[in-house]
């Protein structure tokens, strides 16, 4: 297996699970794995979050986990990588104001490169306009947003543990579907894991 570089766009209260998980399951694999966030440097740290359903109309916000970014969000090029990962949480919410996350964003999908987006991060996906005609899952709340962007929404199983392919993109609800997403972006990337 050829191991391919994968960007993650990150930012403060990035869903705890959702940077954490992929981040090692990719470098568990093989692949070099670089995150990026506007605004902070290499060695930076942004702070994540932990959502849970505890019996609430909504999810509960503890804190996470600090993450610490490695690589220099303004010399992003993205020729230079082969995939893209949009994690959910709090910050796809402000990061989709940032012009430049929005342009790396539709430059991955111009190339036809891979995008693994889930929870709130399909609200970065709205915002770049890339969702138009394609089919999408995100977290339950963000679902009227994907279909105004018109976009095909894929439900969301009872318990948030599906994940959908639509081409190169490949969306989940939440951190509990990470064994579908993960295999799912895996086989998208041409992933082979020998058992």
């Amino acid at each position: 297996m050829a191991s391919k570089k994968i960007l993650f766009i990150v930012g403060d209260y990035v869903e705890d699970l959702e940077i954490y998980v992929p981040y090692q399951a990719l470098e568990a694999v093989g692949h070099r794995v670089f995150s990026v966030c506007p605004g902070k440097k290499p060695g930076d740290m942004v702070r994540t979050a932990i959502h849970d359903g505890e019996g609430a109309q909504t999810y509960s916000e503890k804190p996470g986990h600090n993450f610490y970014v490695s690589t220099d969000f303004d010399s992003v090029k993205t020729s230079d990588y082969d995939a893209l990962v949009i994690p959910g949480g709090r910050a796809p919410e402000y990061l989709r104001l940032n012009a430049r996350v929005l342009e790396i964003v539709r430059e991955f999908f111009a190339d036809k490169k891979p995008v693994a987006s889930i929870c709130h991060g399909p609200q970065i996906l709205v915002t770049a306009g890339v969702l138009k005609g394609r089919t999408s899952t995100a977290y339950p709340a963000v679902g009227p947003d994907v279909r105004d962007a018109g976009c095909a929404w894929g439900e969301t199983n009872a318990d948030l543990t599906n994940s959908l392919i639509d081409g190169n993109l490949v969306t989940a609800p939440a951190w509990s579907a990470h064994p579908a997403w993960i295999r799912d972006f895996l086989k998208v990337l041409g992933t082979k894991i020998e058992p």
